[in-house]
C-alpha cells in the first residue's frame, strides 16, 4: 500500500511554487518505539542503534573526497524508503521510474510536503525559496535541517551506508553493463535483506550531508559537515545506470563532476528516510589540512619530445589545498611549486607571454557568483589583481588584432540547459596591461566559456549542452546530448573538444559502449565530429583543454576508477602519443602554455616520439654515429654530389674537408656493412639525392661473411626513426615540414662517445698501425659459404640500381695494417688472403671503378697515417680523401 497516497494530487496542486516553512505538526518522538508503531509499507525499519559503520576508505587509489576511513556509531533506529521516490509520487508523467533531474532543494521540499500531508514534523526550515524557469528550486535561504524532528528527510550518508551492509550487489543492479543507458522502474533489480532496492545503480541518490573531508575521529550520529564557505557541495551515493558495476563503491561520495545543491541531472534522484537523530554531530569549525604532495612525472627531454620545446609552463589546481601549482619546464630541475592565493582557485589560464595566470572562484556547471583574479606565475609574489565586476568565471586569454591582450570571461558558468537562463548569462572581455584591468566590454549574450575565436565568429560552451554561437546565431550541437569540458582551439582550425556522458550519438560514432568521460570528442567549426580519442585503460578524462596555438596537443586530467584525479597528461590527438606530466591526490584544471615562437614546428601527422629518432638507449653505441650521419643526410641530401657509404674505415678515412671537386656526404658508420649500405642506398640515397654523381661504396672482403642479423638488424629493429620512415615510404613523395628539425633535436647523448673524435669532423689522432691482430679464425670461412654469394649479389644489385640512375659507383678498399701481408689473413676480422684476392676480382667485374688503397697490404700509408690496425688517422684521411678528389676530377674529364 502506498501510504495514503492522495499525495500526488497535493503535490500537483502545490507545483513546488509555494515553499512556506511556517507550519508543521509536532508529534512526540522521545519514545524510540514510535517507529515500530508506524505502518509505512514502502519503508523499512533499520535497527542501527548500537551499530557502527565505516564511511570513506583508506584505499590509496580513492579520491580525497572519499577518505580517510571514518567510524560512525548510531544511538537510534530509523526508517528508509524501500525504493527511490518515483515520478508518480512526485506528480510527474513517467510512472514508476525514479524521479530524477531534481535538485537537492527539490528533494528537501518534497520531504517537507510529504511530512505535512501525513501529519509529521517538517524537518527542514528556510526563509525564502528561489526557483528557476523550470520550477526547480535552486536555493533556500537560511536553510536549516532539524535532526530532532520526526518527519521525512533525506537519509544521512551514514544511514545510507548502513542500509548497504544488509546487501550490496552492484553486479545485479542496473548499471552500464545492462541498462542500455536508461532508467528502469524502481525495484526491478537487486533487493537487500531489508527489501530495499536500487541502492546501487539505476539512479544515483542525494543524501542529506554537506560534503566535507572526513577525519580520523570516531563520530556518533554523524550528519555531515557544516557549510562555512565555498560551493554548496553535497554527497551523492550509489552510482547510476551510467556507471559500471566495478566502479560503484559503498564509499563513493560524488559524481564525475562537482555536485552542488542546485545541480540536477537525469540520473540523480533520491529516497527518503524517517526518524529523529538525537545527538546529531557535524564536522566543521576548524582548519582543514592543506599540505599537498604533487610530483612531476616527466623528464625535460621526454616533455620536449612531445611538446617540441622546453619553454613551457603548466598551472593547475591542487584540490586538497584549493591552491594553484605550477611547473616551469625550462628549469633543469622540474618541480611543482605552490602559488598560494588565499581564495579557492579554479580554471587557471596562462597569459600569452607566459608570465601571468588568471583564475576564478567559480566552477563550470555550478551556479553562483564568481570572482576573477590575475597574479604572476611566481611563488614568491602572492599579490592578486581582482576584476571589479559582480561575477566573472572561467577566464581565457587572447591577443586582439590591435595587439591588446585581453581576458574573455562569462558572468556565470552554471548549467546551460535552459534557453531562458542561458540567455540571461553573458560573455565579456577585458583588457589587461601592466598588471591592471581595463574596462570590460560585452561580446555576446550567453555564457560561452569554452572559448571565443579570434574573429568572434565562433564561440562555444558546455556544462550540460554543447552550445555554439556561429556568426551571431545560437546553436546546440551534438544532438542536444550532455557535454562538458568544452574547449575551442585558439588557432585558425576552430576545432572544439569536449567530453560526453556516453550518450547515443557518441556510441553510434564509436560503435561501442564506453564509460562517461572515457573519450575526447573533437568537432570542426560547423559542429561536425571529426575525431575521437579514448583515455588509457583504467582511466577516464576530466578538465580537458587545448594547448593554445597548437593544433594537435591537449592537456587533461586522468581520473581512475575510484574517481580520483590522479594524473595530468599531455597528448597528441593525431598520433595518440601520451606523456604523463604530474601525479597527485586531486589535480584539476591543467593549463599548459608553450612559447610557440621557440617551438619546433611539428605538423600534426608527425609522431614526435618516432619521426627522426634514429637512436635510442636500446641501441648499440655504434648506431649513434649513424644518427649523426642521418642528420647530415637530411641537411645536405639535395645539394651533395657524392656520397660515401660503409664502415668506420671510410667514416674516418674519407673527409669532405680534403675534397674540393665535389660536395661530399660521408654516411659511413661503425659496422656499416653491405646490408647497411644497401638499406641506406635504396631507401634514402636514390630517393633524396637529386644532384648525386658519385657513390663511393666501401668494399672490404670481410663484409662478405656478415649476416644481416649481425649488425644491421639490431639497428633497424631498435630505431623508431627508420621504422617510421618506412611506414611513410621513406618520404619519397615529399619531406614534411618540420621533419628536419625533429631529426636535429632527436636523442644524441655525447656521453656515449667512446673514441677520440667529435661529431663535427670524424677525424682520429695518429697512434700508428700497431700489431697486425687477427680476431677470428680465418679457417672458419669459405668462399662457398651462402653468405658470400648473397652479399656479392647484394653488392651487384646496389651497384646496378645506382648506375641505372646515371650515378658512377666507386668501390674503395680502405688500407689496413701492412703487417697483414706477412700473415695468412687479409685483415683483423678474418678472411684468408687468397679468398680476399678472389673477392676483389669479382668486385672489379661489376660496373664500377675500383679504388684499391690496400693493395693486399702493399700500400704507402705509413704508420703516422694510422689510428690503429684498420683505421686511418687525420693524416691518412687527408691522403685517401685527396686521392679520391683526384679520381673525381679524372672521371669528370
Amino acid at each position: 500500500m502506498r501510504l495514503l497516497f492522495c499525495i500526488v494530487a497535493l503535490l500537483v496542486a502545490v507545483g513546488f511554487q509555494a515553499c512556506s516553512n511556517s507550519e508543521y505538526v509536532s508529534i512526540p518522538h522521545d519514545d524510540s518505539s514510535v517507529l515500530d508503531s508506524l505502518d509505512l509499507k514502502d519503508f523499512a525499519l533499520l535497527r542501527a542503534n548500537g551499530k557502527i559503520v565505516v564511511l570513506g576508505t583508506d584505499e590509496s587509489s580513492a579520491s580525497i573526497k572519499d577518505g580517510p576511513a571514518m567510524k560512525v556509531s548510531f544511538d537510534y533506529n530509523f526508517m528508509m524508503g524501500r525504493h527511490e521516490v518515483t515520478c508518480d509520487e512526485m506528480g510527474l508523467d513517467c510512472g514508476d521510474l525514479p524521479a530524477t533531474d531534481v535538485t537537492f532543494f527539490d528533494a528537501v521540499l518534497y520531504a517537507n510536503k510529504r511530512s505535512k500531508a501525513e501529519g509529521f514534523d517538517t524537518v527542514y526550515t528556510y526563509s525564502k525559496a528561489v526557483f528557476d524557469e523550470d520550477s526547480s528550486c535552486i536555493g533556500l535561504e537560511s536553510f536549516t535541517p532539524h535532526w530532532d524532528r520526526l518527519g521525512y528527510r533525506l537519509p544521512t550518508e551514514a544511514e545510507w551506508v548502513f542500509a548497504t551492509t544488509r546487501g550490496w550487489e552492484p553486479d545485479e543492479s542496473w548499471t552500464s553493463e545492462n541498462s542500455e543507458y536508461r532508467l528502469h522502474d524502481v525495484c526491478t533489480s537487486y533487493y537487500t535483506l531489508d527489501s530495499i532496492c536500487d541502492l546501487t545503480g539505476n539512479a544515483m541518490e542525494w543524501v542529506g550531508d554537506y560534503l566535507v573531508t572526513f577525519t580520523d575521529d570516531e563520530w556518533v550520529d554523524f550528519v555531515g559537515g557544516k557549510r562555512e564557505y565555498g560551493p554548496d557541495e553535497r554527497v551523492v551515493k550509489g552510482g547510476s545506470y551510467r556507471n559500471s558495476a566495478l566502479s560503484i563503491k559503498q564509499y563513493n561520495r560524488g559524481d564525475i563532476y562537482m555536485v552542488t545543491a542546485s545541480a540536477k541531472t537525469e540520473y540523480i534522484g533520491f529516497r527518503l528516510a524517517l526518524g529523529t537523530i538525537p545527538h546529531a554531530s557535524q564536522i566543521g569549525g576548524f582548519e582543514s589540512e592543506t599540505d599537498s604532495t604533487v610530483s612531476v612525472s616527466v623528464t625535460q627531454k621526454k616533455f620536449e619530445s612531445l611538446a617540441a620545446t622546453t619553454k613551457a609552463k603548466l598551472v593547475f589546481r591542487e584540490d586538497k589545498s584549493g591552491n594553484l601549482f605550477y611547473v616551469d619546464f625550462d628549469k633543469n630541475e622540474l618541480v611543482a611549486k605552490e602559488l598560494k592565493v588565499n581564495v579557492s582557485a579554479y580554471h587557471p589560464d596562462i597569459s600569452p607571454d607566459g608570465k601571468w595566470v588568471a583564475f576564478c572562484t567559480g566552477i563550470e556547471g555550478v551556479d553562483g557568483e564568481s570572482e576573477l583574479y590575475v597574479r604572476k606565475i611566481d611563488a614568491s609574489n602572492q599579490s592578486l589583481t581582482k576584476l571589479d565586476v559582480k561575477s566573472a568565471a572561467i577566464p581565457r586569454w587572447r591577443v586582439l588584432a590591435n595587439g591588446d591582450t585581453v581576458i574573455v570571461y562569462v558572468t556565470s558558468a552554471a548549467n546551460n540547459k535552459s534557453d531562458e537562463s542561458f540567455a540571461q548569462m553573458s560573455t565579456w572581455q577585458v583588457k589587461f596591461s601592466n598588471g591592471k584591468f581595463g574596462t570590460p566590454k560585452k561580446l555576446f549574450d550567453g555564457a560561452y566559456h569554452g572559448g571565443v575565436s579570434d574573429d568572434n565568429k565562433l564561440a562555444v560552451t558546455g556544462a550540460r549542452l554543447l552550445r555554439a554561437n556561429v556568426n551571431g546565431h545560437s546553436e546546440v550541437w551534438y544532438n542536444g546530448e550532455q557535454a562538458c569540458n568544452v574547449s575551442l582551439n585558439r588557432n585558425n582550425t576552430k576545432n572544439t573538444l569536449f567530453l560526453d556522458f556516453s550518450g547515443k550519438t557518441g556510441r553510434l560514432i564509436v560503435r561501442e559502449v564506453y564509460e562517461t568521460h572515457k573519450r575526447i570528442f573533437i568537432a570542426d567549426s560547423a559542429g561536425k565530429l571529426i575525431r575521437t580519442l579514448a583515455a588509457p585503460e583504467g582511466y577516464t578524462f576530466d578538465h580537458t583543454e587545448w594547448v593554445p596555438n597548437v593544433d594537435s596537443l591537449i592537456v587533461a586530467t586522468l581520473v581512475n576508477s575510484d574517481g580520483a584525479h590522479r594524473k595530468l597528461v599531455l597528448v597528441n590527438v593525431f598520433t595518440e602519443r601520451w606523456v604523463e606530466l604530474a601525479q597527485g591526490q586531486e589535480l584539476w584544471h591543467p593549463a599548459l602554455w608553450l612559447d610557440v615562437d621557440e617551438r619546433i614546428f611539428v605538423p600534426p601527422l608527425l609522431d614526435i616520439d618516432s619521426a627522426g629518432v634514429y637512436y635510442t638507449d636500446q641501441m648499440e653505441s655504434y648506431a649513434l654515429d649513424l644518427r649523426v650521419k642521418m642528420e647530415w643526410f637530411w641537411h645536405s641530401h639535395d645539394t651533395a654530389t657524392a656520397v660515401v657509404l660503409g664502415s668506420s674505415r671510410v667514416m674516418f678515412g674519407i673527409n669532405s674537408s680534403f675534397i674540393q671537386s665535389e660536395s661530399v656526404l660521408n654516411m659511413g658508420f661503425p659496422s656499416g656493412d653491405i646490408h647497411a649500405i644497401s638499406f641506406l642506398t635504396l631507401n634514402y640515397v636514390l630517393a633524396h639525392m637529386p644532384k648525386l654523381k658519385y657513390a663511393v661504396l666501401e668494399f672490404s672482403p670481410d663484409f662478405m661473411w656478415d649476416k644481416e642479423a649481425l649488425f644491421w638488424s639490431p639497428v633497424y629493429r631498435n630505431s623508431p626513426g627508420f621504422k617510421y620512415d618506412k611506414t611513410h615510404k621513406f618520404w619519397k613523395d615529399s619531406i614534411p615540414t618540420g621533419f628536419v628539425e625533429l631529426v636535429e633535436d632527436s636523442y644524441k647523448p655525447i656521453a656515449e662517445q667512446t673514441q677520440p673524435y667529435n661529431y663535427d669532423e670524424f677525424l682520429m689522432p695518429s697512434n700508428g698501425w700497431g700489431k697486425a691482430t687477427v680476431v677470428h679464425d680465418t679457417m672458419k670461412y669459405e668462399l662457398d659459404d651462402p653468405e658470400v654469394d648473397y652479399n656479392m649479389a647484394l653488392y651487384e644489385f646496389v651497384v646496378n640500381s645506382l648506375t641505372k640512375k646515371g650515378i658512377q659507383v666507386i668501390l674503395v678498399v680502405p688500407p689496413q695494417n701492412p703487417g697483414y701481408a706477412k700473415t695468412g689473413a687479409f685483415g683483423i676480422y678474418a678472411g684468408r688472403r687468397s679468398h680476399a684476392e678472389e673477392l676483389l676480382k669479382r668486385a672489379a667485374k661489376l660496373n664500377v671503378v675500383m679504388m684499391d688503397e690496400n693493395k693486399m697490404g702493399k700500400h704507402d700509408y705509413t704508420s703516422s697515417m694510422a689510428y690503429n690496425t684498420d683505421h686511418l688517422s687525420r693524416e691518412g684521411a687527408k691522403q685517401l680523401s685527396e686521392r679520391l678528389d683526384s679520381l673525381f676530377v679524372d672521371l669528370q674529364k
